[in-house]
Parts: structure tokens; sequence; C-alpha cells
């Protein structure tokens, strides 16, 4: 197996630099997309808000008739990540002909130092989403939410995002009318894993497809992981490596820069995944310029799946 260029350690740390501090409570304005005040909880449930949040739509392609893209946040509390307020986000495409209330969606999932407003305000998946529509692209909704820097699974401080995805947050969207028959996820870095590590459980039944960009992916654990896992035994029990038979009539993406360090160890976790596989290595590092060059194949390969 090829080594990583860089310690554990520090590829534990690749996605703190690219993010501010995360805002966790929704109600605060977007830095590049004006929202209002937003959802708050359901008293009492800790569950997502029912409430209807407020609602920005994605500005059209210059030149194009495109369709609309709306995007609703929120935030609520939950038993999972206590004393933490969990904030989430939803684009919607609103298509002529098509029925919101059917639409498949899929999850993504960030990674660490980052929050749910990533993808949007960072990435800009909204105007990525409706360039996809005029394409003819299958229109579905893109869900995000804070997984805080938890890694997707089960700590031993009581954080348990993966729970609350399974039981609070996919709920919700099944709450908004969407079409958990047809479920994407996808992820970067930390999230990329947490993609990858979800999907090879099989705890989502609708699942369809799964794409990771820059995996933080490793076959064994030493000390550099102990952000990530709490011990040897929490790594053995999150093992991707182990879990990649799983994967095998699943659809699946994945993709890594070339000048990423994470780069050896995504082409070792790909090398012994049972089926096809797309995605590929690309010019590029473990950076936004390199995320936003592939996130249009990357929702044209969702888009595919859920059709």
């Amino acid at each position: 197996m090829d080594k990583p260029l860089l310690g554990r350690r520090r590829m534990l740390e690749l996605g703190a630099g690219f993010v501010g501090a995360a805002t966790l409570a929704a109600c605060a304005p977007a830095a590049r997309i004006p929202e209002g005040s937003a959802a708050g909880p359901d008293a009492g449930t800790g569950r997502p808000g029912s409430a209807a949040p407020s609602t920005s739509s994605a500005a059209a392609v210059s030149g194009t008739p495109a369709p609309r893209v709306d995007v609703t946040s929120g935030s609520f509390t939950t038993k999972f990540r206590p004393d933490t307020p969990t904030g989430w986000s939803l684009a919607t495409p609103v298509v002529s002909g098509h029925d919101e209330a059917k639409m498949p969606v899929a999850l993504f999932l960030h990674g660490t130092g980052s929050d749910n407003r990533f993808l949007f305000d960072d990435l800009g998946i909204q105007a990525v989403l409706q360039r996809y529509l005029v394409d003819d692209g299958t229109p579905f909704a893109i869900a995000s939410v804070d997984g805080g820097d938890s890694w997707w699974h089960p700590r031993a401080d009581g954080t348990d995002t993966e729970s609350m995805l399974l039981e609070e947050f996919i709920p919700f969207l099944a709450g908004q009318g969407l079409d958990l028959g047809r479920f994407g996820l996808f992820g970067l870095s930390m999230g990329g894993f947490g993609a990858l590590l979800l999907a090879s459980q099989g705890k989502i039944p609708g699942l369809k497809a799964v794409a990771a960009m820059s995996p933080a992916v490793w076959s064994d654990y030493d000390d550099g992981l102990d952000g990530a896992f709490d011990s040897p035994e929490d790594f053995e029990a999150n093992d991707v490596f182990a879990l990649r038979s799983r994967l095998k009539d699943l659809p699946k993406r994945i993709d890594c820069g070339t000048d990423d360090p994470l780069l050896p160890s995504v082409k070792d976790y790909v090398a012994g995944l049972p089926g096809h596989v797309e995605g590929g290595y690309q010019p590029g590092g473990h950076e936004e310029a390199y995320w936003r060059l592939i996130l249009p194949s990357l929702l044209s390969f969702l888009g595919r799946q859920l059709a």
C-alpha cells in the first residue's frame, strides 16, 4: 500500500482551513445567500422544526430560462448532540411538470471544521444544481445538516450523529414530502468517510447511490487518528475498508485530487471495492477549487441513479 504524504493527525485537520467559524443557529443570515428567520425545533421533541422556514431562490443562470431552486434553512435540538444547536439546509428545485412532494433527495455530509452551509455558501451548490436542471437533469432535492467534528459515527462523549441522521433528520426529510425510496448520499473529506460508512452499513432502505469527494479513509489505526476514532476498537467497529464488500451492488462514485495527501489511501480503498466505481483522480488538491470542479459531474451521477 502507498504511504500517506502527510502525518495522519495533519490530514484530520485538512478540512478545517477552508471554512470559518460554523454558523449553527439558522436564524442568522447566510454569508452569500440572504435568508431570514428559520424554523426552530418542535417544542419538547428535539426534532427538526416543522414551522415553515424562510425561503430564498438561487439566481438564474445568466441568459437561461432556468428552473427555480428554493433554499430553506433551520435548526433543531437533538439528544444526539447535547447542548449543541444543529443547523440544516435544503435546496429544492421548482420545475414545471415535476411534483415537489415526490422528489428524490440526496444528503450531503460535510468535512471537519465545517457545517451544513459549506455546500451552499462556499461550493455554491444552488447554481450547480440549477445548471444541471437546465441540461434536463432529473430534479432532486439536496439536504445538508450539521455534524460537528464527530466523524459521523457514535463517539465516547455521547455524540452520535449517525443516529441523529437515521432517527431524526432523514425522517424529517420524509416529512417534507421527499421520496426516501430514491435517496442519495454524498460527502467530502470527513463527510466522504461518513457517506461510505453509512452506505456500507445498509441502514437506509431507499439508498440508491453513494458518492465521496476526497474521502478521509485509512486501512489501519494509529494514534494519529485519535480525533476520528476513540480507540482501536472504535476504528475496527467503523472500518470502511472491512465493509467494502457490502457496496458491491450499490452505484458508487469516488473522486480525489492528484495533489491530495489522502490520494494513496483513497486509491487503496477504491482498489478493493467490488463492482464498478465511477469518478477518478483529477488534477487538484484537498481544496474548494477541486470540489467545485467535480460537483457538476457528481450531481449528474446522483441524478442518473435517482431517476
